[in-house]
């Protein structure tokens, strides 16, 4: 565990999981500085675990993605004192003006972010683009018809679980670490090692169903895990054929996209997740000054009063 950022006076902490150098690299370089932008501005702890929080030789050990169950847990065992933590996928960004998550939340429930329901565009339009443009630009191969159409309700019967009203993506989970812990650590033991799921032994069916089950949930924003591949194939599909080799313009759709969210997920395998490796997102005196114009704007009050006709020169 590194302590990168000490708690502050709410005792509120962001904490991901980078196991492994080549991990912990890519975060540290393009991840951590709006990261740690944003843990400053809202006084915020930040911790990374860079080592498993659990042994590989514990019979209930399971890949990473599980281990974001025991964080709590280590947490109350340790000496940082923490109260809410929220848990972020490594292959997050942050816009670092973001408003301050935990203000969102109650400590007495879980905080998700669904993925199915209250998106900002049509979910069904952004799957059917994906899978059009992903086969034309970069796999013949790559069906058009496949998982990614699944309903939630077919997702649970895949694993078979009993069907649940939501989805989630276990990339943000926000926790209190004294009400959690117990819970969280039950969840963790409750399935062995040799899990079977649509992401290769990963959590996210069985944790949604878990937390769904027991009810106690904080719906959050979508610009709190805003998903890169429908931002991408709603908002910017040119990335797919002739812009996907251009490295500037990639970072410009990936800053406008972090200028209407808040936080900004690369979850998945394909291509379009890798594209938060570039690095450089919000980096410069003359990006930062452009951020900080923009949103010191945001506040000033406009009276709408005619200054007659202006035009370019």
């Amino acid at each position: 565990m590194k302590i990168l950022l000490k708690p502050g006076k709410s005792k509120n902490i962001l904490v991901t999981i980078a196991i492994g150098d080549e991990y912990y690299d890519l975060w540290h370089k393009n991840a951590l500085p709006n990261w740690k932008n944003y843990c400053v501005r809202h006084d915020l702890g930040l911790v990374v675990f860079n080592k498993d929080l659990i042994s590989d030789k514990d019979k209930f050990w399971k890949k990473a993605t599980w281990q974001k169950m025991l964080i709590a847990e280590t947490l109350k065992n340790s000496s940082l004192s923490v109260k809410n933590v929220c848990y972020l996928d490594s292959d997050i960004l942050i816009n670092y003006k973001s408003p301050n998550i935990f203000e969102d939340y109650k400590s007495d429930t879980i905080g998700l972010v669904s993925i199915v329901k209250n998106m900002p565009f049509s979910l069904d339009e952004s799957r059917r683009k994906i899978s059009f443009l992903r086969n034309k630009y970069y796999d013949e191969k790559y069906p058009l018809d496949s998982a990614i159409f699944m309903t939630t309700d077919q997702i649970y019967s895949y694993h078979s679980l009993p069907a649940q009203d939501n989805f989630a993506c276990m990339g943000l989970i926000v926790f209190n670490v004294n009400n959690h812990s117990d819970l969280m650590r039950n969840w963790f033991n409750k399935y062995d090692r040799n899990v079977q799921s649509l992401t290769n032994g990963g959590d996210q069916s069985h944790i949604n169903y878990e937390i769904q089950k027991w009810g106690n949930i904080t719906w959050l924003d979508y610009k709190y895990q805003a998903m890169w591949v429908h931002e991408m194939a709603i908002k910017y599909p040119f990335l797919y054929s002739y812009g996907r080799n251009k490295e500037n313009l990639i970072r410009e759709c990936i800053e406008a996209s972090l200028m209407t969210n808040y936080f900004l997920h690369f979850a998945g395998s394909w291509h379009e997740s890798d594209m938060w490796k570039l690095g450089g997102i919000f980096e410069g005196k003359k990006k930062k000054s452009e951020i900080e114009d923009y949103y010191e704007y945001l506040d000033t009050p406009v009276t709408g009063d005619s200054k007659g006709t202006i035009k370019p020169s």
